[in-house]
């Protein structure tokens, strides 16, 4: 069990918000010069942004309330007998996790997973591709539910595809703090995602090790929690390889980092 920290010495807890953060895959482009290994999808957010201004993120956000409900059982698939772990390690509110982060994921980068008939959706033409776009400033704005999406578009949320990873809570210091839930999931195929150009004004899809060596050279801001995540899956040598062992994982950390003295 972790021991609580002590407070600052202000006396003043920031209050800790509930998140979840998806990172999302793909096998690296065939054909291309500089393809290496698999891909992950990240965002610049806007240098305006009150938290992680200019640096580069993984899909992700504050837990809604709206995430929690139990309306979501009629429209998720999942999760499933192998998930059963990764459900237990998140607690009594594991479906506010899985549902907020698919909500981020499409909200942030246009990257939806979720099925239908079966089959993850791809948008498969050039019409479907802007009638979702068309959903994202609405959902965003929370004049649309996703559970609205769903029922509209015949989809069914996709929690059997995307794996618990890992919780970070934010140091003590910190003027935001959040309790994040990490999650791996594969991108879907004809899926290739985008930033919405408000709070996020670049997207890239990069190679884990690129995105290091360009923040180590001072190109790619990272966040220590990112870049950590990043160092974690450098080791696996392909796309499948990380989810597979993200499917197979029954050891969930908590990392609570601790702010240096003068921070």
């Amino acid at each position: 069990m972790n021991s609580p920290l002590p407070a600052p010495a202000s006396g003043k807890v920031q209050p800790i918000r509930p998140a979840a953060t998806v990172i999302l895959l793909r096998e690296a482009v065939r054909g291309r010069a500089d393809a290496r290994g698999f891909e992950i999808f990240m965002l610049k957010r806007t240098s305006r942004a009150s938290f992680a201004g200019g640096m580069f993120v993984f899909p992700g956000g504050r837990v809604d309330s709206d995430d929690h409900l139990h309306k979501y059982d009629a429209v998720r698939a999942g999760p499933d007998e192998r998930q059963a772990a990764q459900a237990e390690a998140l607690g009594a509110e594991w479906r506010g996790y899985w549902i907020a982060g698919i909500r981020e994921s499409f909200e942030e980068a246009g990257l939806l997973l979720a099925y239908r008939d079966g089959e993850l959706l791809s948008y498969a033409n050039a019409e479907e591709r802007r009638r979702f776009a068309a959903y994202r400033q609405p959902l965003h704005g929370r004049t649309l539910r996703l559970f609205d999406i769903c029922q509209r578009e015949g989809l069914r949320l996709a929690v059997d595809h995307i794996h618990f990873h890992s919780r970070f809570v934010t140091p003590l210091g910190r003027p935001r703090r959040f309790d994040t839930r990490f999650f791996i999931a594969a991108a879907p195929e004809g899926q290739a995602g985008r930033h919405d150009e408000h709070e996020t004004v670049d997207s890239v899809w990069v190679a884990p090790d690129e995105a290091l060596s360009r923040h180590r050279e001072g190109t790619f801001g990272l966040m220590n929690v990112t870049r950590f995540q990043l160092e974690g899956l450098v080791r696996h040598r392909s796309a499948q390889a990380a989810i597979d062992a993200a499917a197979a994982n029954r050891h969930f950390p908590v990392h609570r980092p601790v702010l240096p003295p003068g921070h």
